[in-house]
């Protein structure tokens, strides 16, 4: 690596390693795509659906954003759809906690909102979460622009709650997919034998 333009170098590496992961993808025989396609369309309905059930049996406001959090964590692996859910909870949980902060001591109006969206990414930045600045932006733009009854910390709370229903439904799903995918690899095919 260049001594003079490290992150460039890590930027560009980066970006050859994800052109070639989706030239993998694009050869896959249309067949396979259409597995995994429904594979994770299926993945992504359990999870939401787990989710959104939990949250009307529980009582939470907004039951749908446990579905909606449990679609945007799922991924194609099980370890994926782990780091995903850590960045989701990392990024909920600054988010509201720098969304609270902010209108408790500016007030709610636009340019509040504004600078607490810059701040929260900047922050995950900053704390070595990157890949968690955007859920925190979501989480403050939910916090602070969704019409809700209520305080500010009671909607942050209740929030942070439907997003963690929806992550844990979704590694439960994606945690069975991914055992039942790994037992049928691992699969002996049946003796083949000449009659």
């Amino acid at each position: 690596m260049s001594e003079r333009h490290p992150i460039r170098d890590s930027a560009r590496q980066l970006s050859s390693v994800q052109q070639q992961l989706a030239q993998i993808y694009k050869r896959m025989p249309w067949g396979h795509r259409l597995l995994k396609g429904l594979s994770m369309g299926l993945q992504a309905l359990a999870s939401a659906s787990l989710g959104y059930e939990l949250g009307l049996l529980l009582h939470t406001q907004q039951a749908f954003w446990a579905a909606l959090t449990a679609i945007s964590v799922t991924q194609q692996t099980y370890i994926d759809t782990r780091n995903s859910s850590r960045d989701q909870v990392i990024g909920a949980a600054i988010g509201a906690a720098v969304a609270i902060a902010a209108t408790y001591l500016i007030g709610d109006n636009y340019l509040c909102y504004a600078g607490t969206m810059v701040a929260v990414i900047v922050l995950c930045w900053c704390f070595n979460v990157g890949n968690a600045g955007k859920l925190s932006a979501t989480t403050a733009t939910i916090v602070m622009l969704v019409p809700h009854e209520g305080s500010f910390w009671t909607v942050a709370l209740t929030r942070l709650g439907e997003v963690t229903l929806g992550i844990a439904c979704a590694l439960i799903v994606t945690g069975a997919a991914h055992w039942l995918e790994r037992r049928w690899l691992e699969r002996d095919p049946a003796p083949h034998t000449d009659g």
